[in-house]
């Protein structure tokens, strides 16, 4: 039996155990390959570290659309075909995926290259900080062809239910990554020492080698399907669908993206202190998402496949389980650092003023973390469903909760930092409740929106 075919049998609690297994492993990699980056720029100094800051958000933002918004509705879209055992459709979907996230990283890359001055003047850089932001930016735009490319191969081998597969390749292209990135940063080595450019040089490399080792599963070894570029037709008819599809799933990364710009922007009027900070302690909350994305990915594949076979019931509950897992998962790592924040902000920098800054973000924001875990798996498995407006309506009015509170505290001439932390937690809290409540009555049911 073929991968989907297992999985519209298999029981479904150990199912997604061990298909997020392997999604967990690599994305624990990554996450840890994240935070050795952080450390290599944390050594270079306070400025570094919040043009860190400010360029982190940015490479979250397209790992999040590449890996969870369009690659999400390319796993969904070709598992849904799987299900429904239309394998020619499933291949040709899969051509066609691939060639519009080029384009999208060709889009992409222009943004940010031609733009992010601009960018990161709005959001608070200035002077030398401005300088490192743009440093870390313009080689990471440069190259991030490589981000799109991986992340689109990847979800079409999620979509098979080769997530093994998928994993080991992109933990591959991790490790590669935190070793190249830490020889340009400093310059060890024949290596040159491009400084804060080194850790984004890394990440293109990294991406780069994860690239080759999916194109040659798919092309060479993967029974579901095979990638071929010889006999297959353009269809811009399946383009253009997964691009609106896509279109509407990026809101939510683009939503999470937007809070923390707009609070960068308030916590950067209480100095570079705080603001690096607030970049420590907010960039726990981004790598969450690839925590989340381990139970996700698989949420994602199994609600399409069940989805596209018709077994609606069971997609459903498949959604569930994976939303509850990534609830108590998110929990138990905001209890962790609500109460020994010292773990997190300690890792980072010496400097004793920002580690207070991190350390109350931490404390604040930590316990509700689960509220965030629950909201972002269920978008995940609603792409699995096809159905994405309620999960991403959710994420709008997180955004909107956050502008409207900040400024609101931002016309108090006494407001603190924290009370800003406070506005984020509030916002994690209504997003979850919002998303949870649309699917638990009908989001994913016929005639219920995209």
């Amino acid at each position: 039996m073929t991968q989907p075919s297992l999985l519209l049998t298999a029981p479904i609690g150990r199912t997604i155990i061990r298909l997020a297994a392997p999604n967990m492993l690599a994305m624990v990699v990554t996450m840890a390959t994240f935070m050795a980056e952080a450390w290599y720029v944390g050594q270079l100094g306070t400025e570094a570290l919040a043009g860190l800051a400010l360029g982190f958000p940015m490479l979250m933002l397209v790992m999040m659309l590449s890996a969870g918004s369009f690659g999400g509705t390319i796993t969904g879209a070709v598992a849904r075909l799987l299900g429904a055992d239309d394998r020619e459709g499933a291949e040709l979907l899969s051509l066609n995926a691939v060639l519009m996230m080029l384009l999208l990283a060709g889009l992409c890359s222009a943004i940010f290259l031609l733009g992010g001055r601009e960018i990161y003047s709005l959001l608070g850089g200035r002077g030398r900080v401005l300088e490192q932001a743009l440093a870390y930016s313009n080689v990471l735009f440069a190259g991030c062809v490589s981000l799109w490319l991986t992340n689109a191969l990847a979800a079409v081998v999620r979509a098979t239910g080769h997530m093994s597969v998928a994993a080991k390749c992109l933990l591959a292209g991790s490790l590669l990554q935190v070793i190249v990135a830490g020889g340009l940063v400093f310059g060890l080595g024949p290596l040159p020492s491009m400084g804060i450019a080194g850790a984004a040089a890394g990440i293109v490399f990294g991406n780069t080698i994860a690239a080759i080792l999916l194109l040659n599963f798919l092309v060479n070894r993967c029974v579901e399907l095979r990638l071929r570029i010889s006999g297959m037709r353009l269809k811009m008819a399946s383009i253009i669908k997964l691009f609106k599809l896509g279109l509407l799933a990026s809101v939510n990364p683009i939503s999470t993206t937007g809070t923390v710009m707009v609070i960068t922007g308030f916590v950067a009027n209480f100095g570079v202190d705080a603001l690096a900070g607030y970049g420590i302690g907010a960039r726990l909350e981004l790598l969450l998402v690839p925590m989340i994305f381990g139970f996700g990915a698989a949420a994602t594949a199994l609600v399409g496949v069940h989805f596209g076979a018709n077994a609606i019931e069971r997609g459903h509950l498949a959604g569930w389980t994976a939303a509850s897992y990534s609830a108590v998962l998110c929990g138990l790592v905001g209890a962790a650092v609500a109460f020994f924040p010292g773990l997190w902000a300690n890792l980072f920098t010496q400097a004793e003023t920002v580690r207070d800054a991190c350390r109350t973000y931490l404390q604040i924001v930590g316990p509700f973390y689960a509220f965030y875990g629950v909201s972002l798996c269920l978008y995940f498995a609603s792409q699995g469903a096809g159905r994405v407006l309620w999960p991403v309506t959710a994420s709008v009015v997180r955004v909107v909760v956050i502008v409207l509170g900040c400024f609101a505290l931002a016309s108090e001439s006494d407001a603190s930092e924290a009370q800003f932390f406070w506005v984020i937690a509030a916002a994690l809290v209504v997003q979850g409740l919002l998303t949870a409540v649309a699917i638990r009555f009908g989001a994913w049911r016929v005639g219920q929106g995209a």
